[in-house]
């Protein structure tokens, strides 16, 4: 992939956290054109992300947001009014199981960047693009090793960060803490609230985030309260354009924090709970032929994939699941990821899997 030149403000960027020669650089930072304005109304607010201590002076208003193969970022923008802030979003699927949020996100500036190797924005393009923020979905977005700048070169620039609190963990080089852990593998869709209402804070609209937070968990603990009392369906989440994945060419199949939260709130039970990574990328037809699946959720990572054909194909080749003898199965996509479509994919599921309750 051919890489952009640096440019003089990238380069000064790249001194700044090699050298500390911030006096090399002749145009102020960010954070100095900040600080000569004072802070705004509501304001300072000071945060503590996975460690790392910051202080917004006034809401950020030129937002990078990583890729990280995530999209609940950049629809929590999008969610609470947010998006014009962002100057470039990398996060894109084309499909969500919020009506109409697809084309919300496409509509975001993406600030016309060239992924690296690693499949994220490299340093010298983040810093070009003068950002005051930069969002990652997890540690790792901000990891020199795979080109990325780190939070330290980006604060030398003038640059704040955040990681989404429950992947602090995640790609983490250093200094884990065991709370960082434990939130990282109990990862719910409390998860993707928690998020909400730290943009809000950090952007000086906390009532947005309250508002937005109190309609997903309402909906949630709707669905919760009508599914209630009744059998908990066997359900398998899988993603069949995802197949790369697996060491044995299977559909991904995911399991554990959030996967398994949207499955028990939906009136589930997952047919591998608590799987994680090891389980996406290793397993076989034969764990899969048995286990017990009474609902197939069916995943989509891209527009136009036919996942009624991939129903059909799975049921062929599983024909021992209840699923496969009763042909039942749900169309998901971003809900079942942490980001404020999992209500809406909750809903899907238990639709599906208990229709009485509805």
């Amino acid at each position: 992939m051919k890489r952009r030149s640096l440019s003089r403000l990238a380069l000064c960027g790249l001194l700044t956290a090699g050298t500390g020669l911030l006096g090399a650089c002749g145009s102020p930072t960010v954070e100095q054109t900040q600080a000569g304005a004072g802070p705004a109304a509501g304001f300072p607010v000071s945060v503590d992300n996975c460690g790392y201590q910051q202080t917004f002076d006034r809401p950020p208003s030129r937002v990078l947001i990583l890729q990280g193969a995530s999209v609940g970022e950049v629809e929590t923008f999008v969610s609470l009014g947010l998006g014009d802030r962002i100057v470039a979003n990398t996060q894109f699927y084309g499909v969500s199981d919020i009506p109409g949020m697809a084309d919300k996100v496409a509509a975001v500036s993406k600030g016309d960047l060239a992924l690296n190797a690693a499949a994220d924005v490299p340093a010298e393009q983040a810093l070009s693009l003068r950002p005051d923020l930069v969002v990652s979905t997890w540690s790792g977005g901000f990891d020199p090793k795979f080109g990325f700048a780190s939070r330290e070169m980006l604060h030398q620039a003038g640059i704040r960060t955040l990681v989404n609190p429950v992947n602090c963990a995640y790609g983490k080089s250093r200094n884990v803490t065991p709370a960082e852990e434990q939130a990282y593998r109990a990862g719910s869709t409390e998860s993707t609230m928690a998020f909400a209402e730290l943009i809000g804070q950090v952007f000086g609209v906390p009532d947005r985030a309250t508002d937005l937070v109190g309609q997903l968990r309402g909906r949630i603990d709707a669905v919760r309260a009508k599914v209630a009392g009744r059998e908990p369906k066997r359900m398998l989440i899988a993603f069949p354009d995802m197949s790369v994945m697996n060491a044995n060419g299977l559909p991904a199949v995911f399991s554990g924090t959030i996967y398994d939260s949207v499955v028990r709130a939906a009136g589930g039970d997952p047919s591998f709970p608590d799987g994680g990574w090891d389980l996406t990328g290793n397993l076989s037809a034969e764990q899969l032929a048995a286990a017990q699946v009474d609902v197939l959720v069916l995943g989509a990572y891209r527009p136009g994939e036919d996942l009624d054909a991939e129903a059909a194909k799975l049921f062929a080749a599983y024909p021992q699941w209840n699923a496969s003898k009763t042909k039942t199965y749900v169309k998901v996509s971003d809900g079942v990821y942490l980001g404020p479509a999992n209500a809406d994919a909750i809903e899907k599921i238990a639709r599906v899997a208990h229709p009485g309750a509805f």
